[in-house]
């Protein structure tokens, strides 16, 4: 596998977003092996199954990936995020036309600490990857991931449903939208 190096370092206030890298898989792996996490995102399985986390990595780090992901990153400034330098995740899936999806989780430890906020508003001001729109969808049951996309400019779009792997079921969820530029 041809491993990509070129993606945007951006910088999020009291943390940056960087590309994912191999030694963050301990970090990664136990906080997205909590049920809470896991629970709040599509795909990542609740137990964590040995492997997953290094092979999500290895998919990011792809040349040919289709997903964009950085790790917040609070070790670069110690003081402002406590020296952690896994804070939680975010992404952008490609799609056609010019749009892709976002996504992100953060750590138990930093909930409510306005961390997913500063993530999503650094990435959509960086528009890493050019697009016209992005969109979001949060599980309904989870009104504080709504508002950090509201906050960042999002619109409502409607109501949809997505597969939960953690939950082994379809749960109700709220679609933003946010055109760029």
């Amino acid at each position: 596998m041809e491993l990509k190096t070129d993606q945007a370092l951006i910088e999020a206030g009291r943390f940056v977003l960087r590309q994912p890298k191999m030694s963050d898989v301990g970090l990664l792996s136990h906080y997205s092996g909590d049920r809470r996490v896991a629970e709040e995102t599509r795909s990542i399985p609740h137990p964590l199954a040995p492997g997953v986390t290094e092979a999500f990595v290895s998919r990011a780090l792809s040349d040919d990936r289709i997903e964009d992901v950085w790790v917040m990153d609070g070790s670069a400034d110690g003081e402002a995020a406590n020296g952690h330098e896994v804070l939680g995740v975010i992404s952008l899936t490609r799609m056609d036309r010019n749009q892709s999806q976002l996504g992100y989780w953060v750590a138990p430890p930093f909930w409510n600490t306005g961390i997913a906020s500063e993530a999503v508003q650094a990435l959509v001001a960086a528009n890493p990857l050019g697009d016209a729109t992005l969109f979001a969808a949060v599980f309904q049951d989870n009104p504080n991931s709504a508002r950090v996309l509201t906050n960042a400019g999002f619109e409502y779009v409607g109501d949809a449903e997505a597969f939960s792997v953690a939950r082994n079921a379809t749960i109700p969820t709220w679609t933003y939208l946010r055109r760029m530029g």
